[in-house]
């Protein structure tokens, strides 16, 4: 069974987006570069400088399946069926929609059971590989039950001052990780993963 990180741009005071849910510069890097990484779906290629395409197609190759919250899942539509990282995610909701114009694609699945559920179905999902799990609530609830192996950050040298938080409401000091596995420093961002320390 593949590892369980949580993933996210972040700035230096822990924010994934401001309350309106606008990343801000936090995806300034996506563009900083000119090595062409194409998405799936509709998303436009990034342009990113070697070092972050390096660690960044790296990282998409050990990943088999992505959880999300319900907020995000909204915001974007459920990306129209098609993440823009090429795999198969599960929403963790309160409430299934059942209007949800890209059902038909057989990409989302829709967990109400809590994030242990959510986790293991994307384990079953991801067939051996990693599972991604989105910043905010879910990666909060994922960390304080002990569900995730790693932490993988991309620092973004900004400060937003306000949002929404990398790990949600996860009480400061609740858990330990460890020393940096990974550290890429590029254009306009530092790409560190942080093993969690059971």
């Amino acid at each position: 069974m593949g590892t369980v990180v949580s993933s996210a741009s972040t700035s230096l005071d822990g924010f994934v987006a401001y309350p309106n849910n606008d990343p801000g510069p936090l995806f300034d890097w996506y563009d900083a570069g000119d090595v062409e990484v194409v998405n799936a779906g509709d998303l436009p290629p990034f342009h990113l400088t070697r070092e972050s395409a390096d660690y960044w197609t790296g990282w998409l190759g050990e990943v088999g399946c992505l959880v999300v919250g319900r907020m995000l899942f909204d915001i974007t539509d459920g990306w129209k069926g098609e993440h823009p990282i090429g795999v198969p995610f599960v929403v963790l909701t309160h409430e299934v929609p059942t209007d949800w114009a890209y059902a038909s694609t057989g990409n989302a699945h829709f967990v109400t059971e809590g994030i242990e559920a959510a986790i293991a179905k994307a384990q079953e999902l991801a067939d051996g590989k990693s599972v991604a799990v989105a910043a905010g609530t879910v990666a909060g609830q994922a960390l304080a039950a002990g569900l995730l192996d790693e932490v993988a950050i991309d620092l973004v040298p900004v400060v937003l001052g306000s949002g929404h938080r990398y790990f949600a409401d996860v009480a400061p000091g609740a858990v330990k990780l460890g020393d940096p596995t990974v550290i890429i420093p590029s254009t306009r961002v530092t790409h560190l993963r942080f093993p969690v320390l059971r």
